[in-house]
């Protein structure tokens, strides 16, 4: 098993969480949660197989799971979480990383690539957009969305995003809508999942989840500058993602002048976890390629 430790790392303004797998000698790999609100535990143990190429570095994100939460509100945006990324590979002294986002991480790693084109030596974007026009759709979908008990629930979960205040509140709405992220929403390993992730101890923010689902969950916008991002980047997608479609990611490697996309076929927004296998496969080999 590979080692595990757990570390505040320095910013300028702020200290931010991180769970950290593998040797420090192998390029960090740093890893980006979704959300907005979740922290490190979402990815579970599903990517710790990696640590055989990179060290993992699980970051909880400004003001977000075990990171310090007095930062002022003014700062919880897109950009300045972007921004965060190079100051954690300054923190971490890291000459060359790579970073990997999932669903809201993933446009936070989108908006690092454009923002600071070459800064990470690879860019993986997982179960992303980046525009927020792919997010349009939602309501369209989630109409033929089944069962159709599930269909209402979701649709009551997100609608009680911009009043959610506890973090027992968080949990809910994350139990009620994680159906509609699996490609199939009765799909057993939903269970498995939620134990697993249970099992880390989670901190939520839902403060942050408040002010992001009432201002278009940052407003994501980098389609027309991918094609100034100079190092390699890989858009990872599932067939039957209902949130971020497969589309998007395939626009998005288009754009960039290195890049690439891999589709999962059996998955919706969490491969991770409904094709493990070729998940870590289709990563370990982009990164060996990119950091060799």
């Amino acid at each position: 098993m590979p080692s595990t430790e757990f570390r505040l790392l320095d910013l300028p303004d702020t200290r931010l969480y991180a769970r950290i797998v593998g040797d420090a000698s192998r390029p960090p790999l740093i890893v980006l949660h979704g959300g907005p609100g979740l922290d490190h535990t979402e990815f579970g143990t599903y990517l710790d197989g990696l640590a055989d190429t990179v060290q993992l570095v699980i970051l909880d994100q400004r003001a977000q799971g075990q990171s310090d939460r007095d930062v002022p509100q003014a700062t919880w945006t897109l950009a300045q979480m972007a921004a965060d990324v190079s100051s954690v590979a300054r923190a971490l002294n890291a000459g060359r990383y790579a970073l990997l986002g999932h669903s809201y991480g993933a446009f936070v790693a989108l908006q690092h690539a454009a923002d600071f084109p070459g800064a990470a030596a690879a860019t993986i974007a997982c179960c992303g957009v980046g525009s927020a026009r792919w997010l349009e759709s939602i309501p369209t979908k989630l109409e033929t969305f089944e069962p159709l008990a599930l269909r209402e629930q979701v649709r009551a979960s997100w609608a009680d995003e911009a009043n959610v205040r506890t973090e027992a509140d968080f949990a809910r709405l994350m139990h009620e809508q994680m159906p509609w992220h699996f490609g199939d929403p009765l799909d057993p390993r939903i269970a498995e999942y939620e134990a697993h992730v249970e099992a880390m101890h989670p901190r939520y923010a839902p403060d942050v989840l408040r002010q992001f689902s009432v201002a278009g969950y940052g407003g994501i916008e980098v389609e027309d500058r991918l094609g100034a991002v100079t190092q390699p980047l890989l858009a990872l997608a599932g067939r039957h993602d209902r949130t971020c479609p497969p589309e998007a990611s395939e626009l998005v490697a288009g754009r960039a002048p290195a890049g690439e996309v891999h589709v999962f076929e059996h998955s919706g927004h969490m491969p991770f976890v409904e094709q493990p296998d070729e998940f870590l496969s289709v990563v370990r080999d982009f990164l060996r390629r990119a950091l060799d």
